[in-house]
């Protein structure tokens, strides 16, 4: 059975193979084909003629938009009044700008951590005190435990004297 689909196996793989071939290589192949069948009237050496063309030359960016090439970044922004404030600002006042933004900034998110916290040391306060509540509940469950257990020892205690005390006047239990 083995040998059998290994056959059928490399037999799937010949015909994808060849069919692969076919697609890749058979318009190229058939192009060539038809242009061998239509060339045959006329010589391979004869080519066709210069083309005659009356276009216009293409247009240029000074033809289609011309003030744009005047245009310098120098111009750029002369005529806003807020854009040039900016502009005339020294560097060293723009990097003190900067650093009072990045102040600003890390006092918020300090400020944020900061809320952060305080909300969790109230929650982690909170759940210590339900902690404590809950080992005191257990404390006071096991006491009573262990009183109860006491009790019921002591009630054996006396049940087992008084069965003895029955049995020595003749009583015959289970």
């Amino acid at each position: 059975m083995s040998r059998r689909s290994g056959a059928c196996v490399r037999c799937c793989l010949v015909v994808l193979a060849v069919t692969s071939a076919l697609c890749v290589s058979g318009p190229a192949l058939y192009w060539r084909y038809k242009k061998g069948f239509a060339g045959t009237g006329r010589s391979r050496s004869t080519t066709c003629a210069p083309c005659i063309c009356d276009c216009p030359p293409p247009l240029s960016l000074h033809n289609i938009a011309p003030g744009l090439i005047n245009l310098s970044i120098t111009d750029c922004g002369k005529h806003d009044l807020e854009l040039n404030k900016e502009m005339e600002k020294q560097f060293v006042d723009l990097l003190s700008e900067e650093l009072k933004l990045q102040e600003v900034i890390a006092e918020e998110h300090t400020h944020h951590i900061n809320t952060t916290l305080l909300g969790a040391k109230r929650l982690a306060s909170q759940y210590q005190k339900e902690a404590e509540k809950c080992n005191a509940a257990t404390e006071t469950c096991e006491e009573a435990r262990e009183r109860a257990e006491a009790a019921l020892i002591k009630e054996k205690k006396i049940t087992a004297l008084w069965e003895r005390r029955a049995r020595q006047f003749g009583w015959r239990g289970s």
